[in-house]
């Protein structure tokens, strides 16, 4: 299913199950493919949208140029969707750029927010300006930690597309930095749902220390800590399906 948002853009999103909405988010680059089992999973109890990020996945237009601001545009988009679904509220779980979308949308509309679930997100933004350049350069000369991503960019998007699409986005996290990293940090006084923020011990974009600063700052918020890196969804997978289903029906 696609929506066609302002200024042309197109977001694919699925629409499975019944029960409490879950807005689910992948990752930059990512697609909502990448998260069947734990759509499954969820669809059992819940009505999952599940929506590939503007620039990523399905979501049209493609190579995205990504501005600084586009934290907060997609975040406005993304609750546009609702609007347009009729969903007046949700939970809202993502991974990593997903779930950073998914703290700030709490943070802009609070009433709307029945729960926030994230891992690899942390209302900040850190990085060195090596691994921006190997973020910037990925398609061409990927660091050894990340020749995964860059593969997998390449098969989904063909490498002269994902090469402009890793600039721009790089390009935008640059200037996110240089501005002071804020995404959804500022706002956490406004994130007044339940929230749970899970971070992979050994995540090299979200450490452990970051998110748990982000998740003490939430009126009501919780940390977790899972073994592995960003990916979690993938080293471990079952534990963290066990633990958004969990949560989400206690909230």
């Amino acid at each position: 299913m696609s929506w066609y948002g302002p200024d042309g853009q197109q977001i694919y999103y699925e629409d499975a199950g019944q029960g409490d909405t879950v807005l689910l988010m992948p990752g930059w680059g990512s697609s909502v493919v990448d998260l069947n089992r734990l759509r499954d999973d969820l669809a059992y109890g819940f009505r999952v949208i599940a929506v590939d990020l503007p620039g990523s996945g399905r979501s049209q237009p493609q190579p995205r140029h990504y501005p600084p601001t586009y934290y907060l545009d997609d975040a406005h988009l993304l609750l546009g969707l609702l609007d347009e679904l009729q969903v007046d509220v949700a939970h809202f779980v993502g991974f990593s750029d997903g779930g950073e979308e998914a703290l700030l949308m709490a943070a802009l509309q609070p009433a709307r927010a029945l729960s926030v679930l994230t891992w690899g997100a942390a209302g900040h933004i850190e990085s060195s300006p090596e691994a921006l350049h190997g973020l910037a350069n990925l398609l061409t000369d990927p660091p050894d930690g990340l020749k995964p991503l860059a593969a997998y960019l390449a098969e989904q998007y063909g490498v002269d597309q994902a090469r402009i699409m890793a600039r721009s986005w790089a390009e935008a996290m640059s200037a996110v930095i240089d501005a002071g990293g804020d995404v959804s940090r500022s706002r956490a006084a406004d994130i007044t749902c339940p929230a749970l923020l899970i971070a992979g011990t050994y995540d090299p974009f979200c450490p452990p220390a970051l998110v748990r600063a982000m998740a003490d700052d939430l009126p009501r918020g919780a940390y977790r800590e899972a073994g592995g890196g960003h990916d979690i969804h993938l080293s471990h997978g079952r534990w963290l399906a066990a633990t958004i289903t969990d949560w989400l029906s206690e909230h």
